[in-house]
């Protein structure tokens, strides 16, 4: 292979997969009629971590071999006889694309390079032959039961299958996460508007039964009835480090520097809400999916846009991306490495996006990059919504 690009992406793959981060890599534009498309996951195999690669072919047969992830020569070989190669990881995506002419373009190389050279790299899951699907949670845990998402048996409840798959979901998203967290002492948590707070117990039962890990954990909410019930639940659990506090957010204030700030569901400003205050704490990790981005379908005044805004329905799509990826700008302008992840299938739900931050540990605020993403993260917000002043 002589083209520096696909030199790039495939010491991008190998890089991702030796240090798990890799979640799929997927070949297509053969230039094989052969061949329709190639996928590259990572799998245990005999013990070993190989990459896998899944070759379709047009006559529906498909195609397996297993590479060692540091064999880059054999990757550089078989992404050759590939126009396309989009790279997904728990760090964020690069695409290379190749063009008839043969004009060949890699696009977020650079800034997925520079964030596994970060020591602290999320690792996605790695599945076996056995494609069984294996969840960290049964349904027979007590606190399940209280919460009536299973039975007296831990048989969980048919209604209640798609509360357990997006529980066990965001279980995953904060396994991946853990390698970002102290590894020793003591871990503080809290979840900002956490309603019922599926999420606070399964995220307590996590750290401190699966673990082993000692958590003080804070949930927050504006309903007393609702956190009421959730402090009785947490004594009949016996979650002496879970507690439940009624009151604002944006008062809420902790003396203890936060590891991990989660939320789910916050209805629309409120998840800005909960993204300041976790900024403000500088939390290790963020991890929040947002609800009902009202305020800039208020607010949205970009003429550019305006044959998208004109259509009600489409509005409403594009404000919700929008909102999402300025709330993005600002994490990583606030020194994170960021991404956008789907939580669950959004067929069970359209509220599925998830935006996880992690923060950077060598991130100097006053350093040219910084400047930059700052300013990069304004010039998005006016380019929506003039000089309006938003919550975002």
């Amino acid at each position: 292979m002589t083209n520096n690009a696909y030199r790039t992406m495939v010491e991008l793959i190998s890089a991702a997969a030796e240090k798990g981060a890799i979640k799929k890599a997927v070949l297509s534009k053969s230039t094989n009629a052969a061949t329709v498309k190639c996928t590259l996951t990572l799998r245990r195999v005999s013990g070993k971590t190989v990459l896998q690669a899944e070759t379709f072919c047009a006559d529906n047969k498909a195609l397996h071999e297993n590479i060692t992830p540091n064999d880059t020569e054999r990757l550089c070989a078989l992404a050759s006889a590939w126009g396309q190669i989009n790279l997904l990881t728990t760090l964020g995506d690069c695409e290379l694309r190749s063009s008839k002419k043969g004009k060949v373009t890699l696009m977020g190389g650079d800034k997925l390079s520079r964030a596994l050279a970060e020591n602290d790299v999320p690792c996605a899951r790695i599945e076996s032959n056995n494609r069984e699907k294996n969840y960290i949670l049964s349904g027979g845990e007590p606190f399940l039961k209280l919460l009536d998402v299973s039975d007296e048996n831990g048989r969980v409840r048919d209604k209640r299958q798609s509360k357990f798959r997006q529980i066990n979901r965001f279980l995953e998203l904060i396994r991946d996460c853990v390698g970002h967290l102290p590894a020793e002492g003591d871990l503080r948590i809290c979840d900002l508007c956490c309603g019922k707070s599926y999420l606070s117990f399964a995220a307590y039962h996590y750290f401190t039964e699966v673990l082993g890990r000692d958590v003080k954990m804070t949930g927050v909410d504006l309903k007393p009835d609702v956190v009421a019930y959730c402090n009785e639940v947490a004594k009949k659990l016996g979650f002496d480090g879970l507690e439940f506090l009624c009151g604002d957010v944006n008062k809420y204030t902790c003396d203890e520097h936060v590891h991990l700030v989660i939320s789910l569901h916050a209805c629309d400003i409120a998840t800005d809400f909960v993204l300041n205050k976790a900024t403000e704490w500088q939390a290790d990790v963020i991890l929040s999916t947002p609800c009902c981005h009202h305020e800039m379908n208020h607010t949205l005044e970009c003429e550019a846009l305006s044959f998208i805004a004109k259509h009600s329905m489409l509005r409403q799509k594009l404000c919700d991306a929008a909102t999402d990826a300025v709330r993005l700008a600002r994490l990583e302008a606030c020194g994170y490495t960021v991404c956008a992840l789907e939580l669950i299938d959004p067929e069970e739900t359209p509220k599925n996006i998830m935006l996880r931050a992690l923060r950077r540990r060598n991130f100097d605020p006053a350093s040219p990059e910084a400047k930059k993403l700052w300013e990069d993260y304004l010039a998005a917000k006016a380019f929506l919504v003039g000089d309006k002043t938003v919550a975002f």
